[in-house]
């Protein structure tokens, strides 16, 4: 199978949609499928597998836009595509802007199938406007995904029921559809770590995500203010983003402990979530929690936003485990809750020990595999029949 993947933004493995679509390829490709790649990233020129098409120039926005780790492509450019689709047998389509909508009809044009994943939610563009809880812009956000790409492709890819029944509904259609988690690594097992020495006498909880106002890390350090226990308390906030030195500002007004920041590799995180006494899910939109998956993988206790935008609460197998997403005085009464029940925190972490086996990474994998044959050989059933029908009718 040639597989082309078009990404109107990819960048760095810094984020979640980034880190599922490379997941996705390295893959396929370990498979024996070819896979190429079309974005707009110009540090990708010249790349084996790469076709690189221009960026959009946001003029004096341009160091705003490139602060939140985006390059959206242009779509101005098709050469690189139309290089890319030769002898291709299916597209793909992981993110949805000027590039994505014409590709799509382009890649038809040819008679070649299209799917696309929706690893976005409206809130991902409105919070950039502060209009996150501004409904009408968030509907028109879906709206627009819906009429520029997903109203076009012939199957879709939800990470999960969550932003499949959300989407469809707002937009009122039913699709061919496919939900399929982007996976947990194996990696994030259940193993004896010893914790640093300096952590020795701490309650570490741990929150892993992107620093960007829709993560609500803000919340979690203003927690530290009403917790009876923040002397002892020490936040682990593994991630990157824009938002990051206003944060620690931030942290020096909450918490008595500074909080540890910066990104961590895989073995590295599987390692802190070992050793964590807490995990706390805070962020208020949310399509698949991947990073709360890959903690209860290793079987730590969670406590988790009840935001209706975040599929989190979801996965809650205890109300203890959820808290008030509008306040954090509620979260630091959870947080307490479980500080001063240590017995019932280690019944509540090991309840968790195998119920991430679902979103197993391999079996994700397979999935998206099985989905693109699938669609392949559903829609050349059907152009065939068509071709039939035209042939008939002449």
């Amino acid at each position: 199978m040639v597989i082309t993947f078009v990404c109107d933004v990819l960048g760095q493995e810094n984020n979640g949609t980034t880190i599922a679509t490379m997941n996705v390829i390295r893959s396929l490709r370990s498979k024996g499928h070819e896979v190429r790649i079309v974005c707009p990233d110009q540090d990708k020129i010249g790349q084996p597998g790469y076709y690189v098409v221009p960026a959009i120039n946001f003029g004096i926005f341009s160091h705003y836009v490139a602060s939140n780790g985006v390059c959206p492509a242009s779509g101005k450019d098709l050469g690189p595509l139309k290089e890319a689709l030769e002898g291709c047998d299916i597209v793909h389509f992981n993110f949805c802007g000027m590039l994505s909508g014409k590709a799509c009809d382009y890649a038809h044009s040819l008679g070649i199938p299209c799917t696309a994943s929706l690893h976005t939610q409206a809130e991902n563009f409105t919070n950039h406007l502060k209009l996150e809880n501004f409904y009408p812009a968030n509907k028109l956000v879906y709206t627009w995904l819906y009429r520029s790409l997903f109203s076009k492709v012939d199957a879709i890819h939800y990470p999960s029921k969550f932003i499949h029944d959300l989407f469809e509904k707002v937009n009122h259609f039913h699709s061919k559809s496919y939900v399929i988690s982007n996976g947990i690594q194996k990696a994030f097992q259940r193993e004896a770590v010893e914790r640093p020495a300096e952590y020795k006498d701490k309650f570490i909880i741990v929150y892993t995500a992107r620093y960007s106002t829709e993560k609500a890390h803000k919340q979690l350090l203003k927690a530290m203010k009403y917790s009876a226990h923040r002397d002892d308390i020490l936040l682990i906030l593994p991630g990157a983003g824009p938002l990051e030195a206003k944060l620690r500002k931030e942290a020096k007004k909450w918490c008595v402990n500074p909080p540890v920041f910066g990104f961590h590799s895989r073995e590295e995180m599987v390692k802190i979530l070992n050793y964590a006494d807490l995990y706390c899910h805070v962020g208020t939109v949310d399509i698949e929690p991947v990073s709360f998956l890959e903690a209860i993988s290793v079987g730590i206790c969670p406590v988790l936003t009840d935001s209706p935008r975040s599929a989190v609460s979801g996965f809650a197998l205890d109300q203890r485990n959820v808290y008030d997403h509008r306040s954090s005085k509620d979260l630091a009464k959870h947080i307490d809750y479980w500080f001063e029940h240590p017995i019932e925190r280690k019944q509540n972490a090991d309840s968790y020990l195998g119920y991430a086996d679902k979103f197993d990474f391999q079996r994700s994998m397979d999935a998206m595999e099985k989905m693109f044959l699938e669609t392949i050989d559903e829609y050349r059933h059907n152009h065939q029949e068509a071709l039939e029908l035209k042939e008939k009718e002449a």
